[in-house]
């Protein structure tokens, strides 16, 4: 074993074959990435479930835990084996990275002669390297990057939280029983945006990484890292994982044709029902990787000389989020969530060019009725309508 520039020659057939690591050895990564600055973030455990945060080692990785997840449900537990990665996604996404739950955007003082003075928050990044992302969220940090800096505004604070980032990400070896990102063409493989793709290989007789570097960066990452090079055999076992982990999708849903099938049944009975249980609770939108909406509001100290602006989270499902003069635009539950669910798998097309659905399954795991966003198309394209109009409150 040693490191990969001191025995191997000939870049071109380097990158064609991989390299191994063997799960003993995988603790230098975080070494190497701090040997060049990049703070880490991964997965942890935390209140029961897995999340992100700093992570400075192995020890701090939900190392042999699994999750088991249905409509409502989201459990842990143990594992047979020491997996790094035997889980799928918590609660937790990386939009949170880059587009904070509150963020100050200003503040102002009043000053000795009665003006104020109001000072921007500076745009600032993070060096930061971000470990176990599954293909669903590398999309989701794709879609939205549209949202942020695709148009004509961009963003300065999500752009400059952007500039700096490492992404190591993880080709899925289990899936969840929420998950349909095969539906969505969004995994559980790895094909672009990340700088390393690592594929956890363990069974009884084993426990390596196969590691492909999908950047210069990644290259560098590599070249000081012990590995080995792959087999003919260790590529056919990863893909092995890939087809057994599409084979295990919890959810399914025909993506084909949805802008227009949602456009046309406006008015179909299906949001009434599925309004009858909604809580408006607004969960799925908090754990959504690609959902964006916030609001802003303004904050004082008691004496009324220092003020604040802070941007957070918001979501379409909360009354107040349609407000406008006159009253909110959406005052019904059923319009709500059709509002929700036409834009996030219909005129999100129309804005950014692409679905704002990955097929993560979050919303499914954590919405406390269960509410599922595969059986709801279901139900619409089974028994579809010819609506005329855009429907009322």
């Amino acid at each position: 074993m040693s490191k990969r520039g001191a025995t191997e020659a000939g870049s071109a057939d380097r990158e064609a074959v991989g390299w191994v690591i063997p799960a003993a050895e995988m603790g230098a990564l975080f070494g190497v990435l701090g040997d060049r600055g990049y703070g880490v973030l991964g997965p942890t455990i935390r209140d029961g479930a897995i999340v992100i945060g700093d992570v400075s080692g192995v020890e701090d990785l939900p190392v042999g835990w699994r999750d088991e997840q249905d409509g409502g449900r989201y459990r842990l537990s143990r594992r047979r084996d020491e997996a790094w990665f035997g889980y799928t996604v918590g609660p937790d996404s990386w939009k949170k990275v880059f587009f904070p739950k509150r963020q100050r955007l200003w503040q102002a003082d009043r000053d000795s002669k009665g003006g104020v003075a109001v000072v921007e928050e500076s745009a600032q990044g993070r060096k930061v390297a971000l470990l176990g992302v599954r293909a669903c969220d590398l999309r989701a940090i794709g879609i939205q990057d549209r949202v942020f800096m695709g148009g004509g505004y961009r963003d300065p604070h999500y752009a400059a939280a952007r500039e700096d980032v490492f992404v190591i990400a993880v080709q899925c070896g289990v899936a969840g029983g929420t998950c349909f990102c095969a539906s969505m063409g969004t995994g559980p493989e790895v094909n672009e945006g990340a700088d390393l793709i690592l594929t956890e290989l363990i069974d009884k007789d084993r426990h390596e990484f196969w590691v492909l570097a999908g950047s210069e960066a990644g290259e560098g990452v590599l070249e000081a890292l012990p590995v080995r090079r792959a087999l003919p055999r260790d590529e056919e076992t990863a893909k092995q994982v890939m087809r057994q982990t599409r084979s295990m999708m919890g959810r399914t849903m025909d993506s084909g044709g949805l802008r227009e099938l949602l456009r046309a049944n406006l008015e179909h009975p299906r949001w009434h029902e599925v309004a009858e249980r909604c809580l408006a609770c607004a969960n799925c939108t908090m754990v959504c990787p690609t959902c964006f909406c916030s609001t802003v509001e303004e904050v004082t100290d008691l004496t009324g000389e220092h003020a604040e602006r802070w941007r957070l989270w918001d979501s379409c499902f909360s009354l107040e989020y349609s407000y406008i003069h006159g009253g909110s635009v959406r005052t019904s539950m059923p319009a709500r969530y059709r509002q929700w669910m036409t834009h996030k798998l219909g005129t999100w097309f129309d804005q950014f060019g692409v679905s704002g659905c990955v097929g993560c399954g979050r919303c499914i795991t954590w919405c406390p009725v269960g509410i599922d966003i595969t059986e709801e198309v279901d139900a619409i394209r089974s028994n579809p309508i010819r609506s005329k109009g855009r429907g009322g409150k």
